[in-house]
């Protein structure tokens, strides 16, 4: 199957979004300021007083929080909730870019909204110097027309979605790591549109997605991310553009290209009516070393000599960059989980962005019997360890290959270039 036979995602009408223009509070601003960006006729005056009366809640005020929190306030943004319990670190200063070395040691939250209300005091920004929880989220999170999650952790990723489904509301979402990141908005839409547990069902273990701590993270990496995000969030806002509804948006810095994958609903994942505690899902302990469902690239030449599958789940892209195993077949991630059951997602990178994706091929998927015991590797384990996890739901069991493709460097197997 192509990419282009695949079932084209329901993407909700963006104007069932905007925010209407004649709230009282978008009365009050003085549209003089905005004039620029007025005379685009996409937005208008009439657009300028949706995001005026907009109200708006901002999930962290990090790497991608500061960015966006400083263009959606220069943008006129009626009001603002900002969430952050955080307090500013000199590492911080790099990439998070509406403090300076005053700010040192402070709340985020509280120095964002006074530098924000320096910059735009038409603006109203609430500082939240707490944490997001189960026990808050529905009830910080409702009366606002959008949610942006600015975060770099997993049980807060999940939260923000669990919640703005139950709320219908939007969810702008970005993701970075070392030179990649990653851009949608996810809606639910009374089950017309994507959510983020439609895209990515099983949290990762601890430590199997590198933090940027581990990884390193570029400032103006965060800078196109975090404004691509604001971007977003003013086109729902505004009712104006094609917005990232159903589509992820990968930005690779080191190749400044941009590529773009379709992402569909998963029609066998029940809707998310209560929040789940997710901190103590996403928070057990990984293993210490390989375990039953984990293949090391050291073992791996004594399974392919004894006759093991390999399915490499990568995307064709990325096989003509680097090759695959020799031996393995070829079944994209996406196509994998769709015929297993799985996800409907046709885009398959670690949540926190650490791996390539392209267009879904034409493969021959295999049955789910035949499935079982088979070895799958992505770029560097993290697509893999996440399917397996995804097909051991569904009682097929399969190993993944810790590392990756990547980290076959040195373990004797041979590559076969395409």
């Amino acid at each position: 199957m192509s990419s282009a036979d695949l079932p084209a995602p329901v993407p909700p009408r963006i104007l069932d979004r905007a925010v209407p223009a004649d709230r009282p509070a978008a009365q009050r601003h003085d549209l003089g300021r905005y004039l620029r960006q007025m005379r685009l006729p996409q937005l208008g005056e009439t657009g300028q007083r949706r995001l005026a009366g907009a109200r708006i809640a901002v999930i962290g005020a990090g790497g991608l929080g500061a960015p966006a929190l400083i263009y959606l306030a220069a943008a006129g943004v009626g009001e603002i909730t900002l969430f952050d319990p955080d307090t500013v670190d000199a590492t911080n200063l790099h990439r998070q870019v509406l403090f300076t070395e005053a700010d040192l040691g402070r709340s985020k939250a509280v120095a964002a909204a006074e530098h924000l209300h320096a910059q735009s005091p038409q603006v109203s920004v609430r500082a939240v110097v707490e944490t997001l929880t189960p026990a808050n989220a529905l009830e910080e999170l409702a009366g606002h027309d959008l949610v942006l999650d600015g975060t770099d952790n997993f049980p807060t990723r999940y939260l923000a979605s669990d919640a703005c489904e139950i709320l219908d509301l939007p969810l702008v979402w970005g993701s970075i790591l070392a030179f990649s990141g990653q851009v949608s908005v996810f809606w639910g839409a009374g089950g017309r549109g994507v959510t983020y547990r439609d895209v990515h069902p099983v949290p990762p273990r601890p430590g199997e997605v590198p933090s940027c701590a581990e990884a390193g993270v570029l400032g103006m990496l965060c800078g196109v991310i975090g404004s691509t995000m604001a971007m977003e969030a003013v086109k729902v806002l505004a009712g104006m553009g094609d917005v990232l509804f159903g589509r992820l948006a990968l930005y690779d810095a080191l190749r400044a290209r941009w590529d773009e994958l379709p992402l569909l609903r998963d029609p066998q994942r029940l809707p998310v009516t209560e929040i789940e505690d997710v901190m103590l899902t996403c928070g057990l302990p990984g293993p210490t070393g390989p375990g039953r469902d984990e293949v090391t690239a050291a073992e791996l030449p004594a399974l392919l000599a004894a006759g093991a599958r390999v399915i490499d789940i990568r995307e064709e892209r990325e096989l003509a960059e680097g090759g695959m195993i020799a031996g393995a077949e070829h079944v994209p991630m996406g196509e994998l989980l769709r015929r297993a059951g799985g996800s409907a997602a046709s885009d398959g990178n670690g949540a926190a962005g650490s791996e390539r994706d392209g267009a879904v091929p034409a493969v021959a998927v295999p049955a789910d019997a035949e499935l079982s015991g088979a070895v799958l590797y992505c770029a560097a384990g993290t697509r893999s360890a996440s399917t397996q996890r995804a097909l051991a739901e569904r009682g097929i069991r399969v190993r993944s290959l810790t590392g990756g493709f990547d980290g076959m460097a040195g373990s004797g197997v041979e590559i076969q270039r395409l």
